[in-house]
């Protein structure tokens, strides 16, 4: 079920996130869910122009350079596309 949300927001501030993220391809309506519900997940607030990684990332690419370390699930390095061809159609 859906609800709606009134806010008081400076009219140029809407305009501005509604441009933004059009070019983003998303309603402004779809930013502001998105807003909410990683408001919710995380129980946080975070503003920024600079992008930053989510958890949920940083503990994938922890897992990945334990593989590293330990020398598992890695591919040995390629000079040329016909290297990697060949390295997918053995696998």
């Amino acid at each position: 079920m859906k609800t709606i949300i009134n806010i008081r927001a400076n009219k140029e501030v809407k305009e501005n996130a509604q441009k933004l993220a059009k070019e983003l391809g998303f309603s402004l309506s779809d930013i502001l869910n998105a807003s909410l519900r990683n408001f919710i997940r995380t129980r946080e607030v975070y503003c920024s122009a600079i992008p930053r990684m989510i958890p949920e990332f940083e503990r994938f690419l922890g897992s990945i350079e334990k593989d590293i370390k330990a020398k598992k699930n890695l591919s040995s390095g390629f000079s040329s596309m016909v290297g990697v061809e060949k390295y997918l159609d053995n696998l």
